[in-house]
């Protein structure tokens, strides 16, 4: 087997700015950046323990680190277990499910994340779910036997899921009401809006809000912010990607969560330390401790 830490993915460049922006003003209270992929580098690239020193710098504790494939699910599970402050959710994302599928792949990476999650610093599966806007309906069978196979795996190994939902929030609510959710369901980077929200919290699901809360073209994601509980409510990065206004376009990371948070708080109109210990609690209530 190949050796994990050894993996990486480049993101496309084109021809935005890819520099680093600089280190916002850091948070009193410590947060965690529920989602995000380190594995991706992005710009001049960061290595993983430079990523989460900069975190640390600006009072964020710890990271979700997700995986979409079974090399990232690996890398993801290996950076779990080499650095305390990561944990790691092992899915396939549901964009890959129909290539594996076509590959009669699929029930053998099902078996990987199945194994992946066993270890003890993978904490969630994730992200999986459905995705209508990058599959055709083709490969809609195939992400439908993946999603019901990932909750499967989040209720036997007793850990979190991380739900990807684009262009299919009615089929997504769907399915989990027909399978049954994992105890511990967070929509990863919330696409919905106010009603899909009022639906996922009497549900008892967890909003996970990433950078893009705070772009202008995205009313919805803060009326949706605005109906959900604050012990409901959970934030995260999505890193390299949803760069938080007006840094949009340029290479994200971890310790660019104080941006978001400092704009739901401001968004909310509550404490902003308030608002730091509650999203502080409600990750250690969906994953555990960063310290076991």
């Amino acid at each position: 087997m190949t050796d994990p830490s050894q993996y990486t993915r480049q993101r496309e460049k084109g021809s935005r700015d890819v520099s680093y922006p600089p280190l916002p003003e850091p948070l009193a209270v410590p947060v965690y950046d529920n989602h995000c992929h380190l594995e991706i580098e992005d710009g001049e690239g960061l290595p993983l323990t430079d990523h989460l020193d900069r975190a640390a710098a600006v009072g964020i504790a710890g990271v979700v680190q997700a995986g979409g494939d079974i090399e990232s699910s690996r890398w993801s599970a290996w950076a779990a277990a080499s650095d305390p402050r990561v944990l790691a959710a092992v899915a396939i994302h549901p964009n890959e499910a129909p290539a594996y599928a076509s590959d009669g792949r699929l029930d053998e990476a099902i078996t990987a994340i199945d194994e992946l999650a066993a270890q003890p610093r993978v904490r969630a599966i994730g992200e999986t779910g459905l995705d209508f806007f990058r599959t055709d309906e083709g490969g809609r069978p195939a992400q439908f036997e993946s999603f019901e196979a990932h909750i499967a795996l989040a209720k036997k190994h007793g850990i979190a899921m991380q739900i990807h939902d684009r262009d299919a929030n009615d089929a997504v609510l769907e399915t989990l009401l027909r399978v049954g959710a994992p105890e511990r369901t967070v929509f990863h980077c919330f696409s919905g809006d106010a009603a899909m929200a009022r639906i996922a919290v009497d549900r008892g699901y967890w909003l996970s809000f990433a950078g893009n809360v705070t772009f202008k073209n995205a009313q919805n994601l803060r009326d949706a912010l605005a109906v959900t509980p604050l012990e409901r409510i959970l934030v995260e990065t999505d890193a390299p990607f949803l760069t938080p206004a007006p840094l949009r376009g340029r290479p994200n990371a971890p310790y660019l969560v104080p941006l978001t948070v400092r704009f739901m708080a401001a968004e909310l109109g509550v404490d902003l330390d308030g608002l730091c210990a509650q999203l502080a609690a409600n990750t250690l209530a969906v994953y555990g401790s960063f310290a076991d």
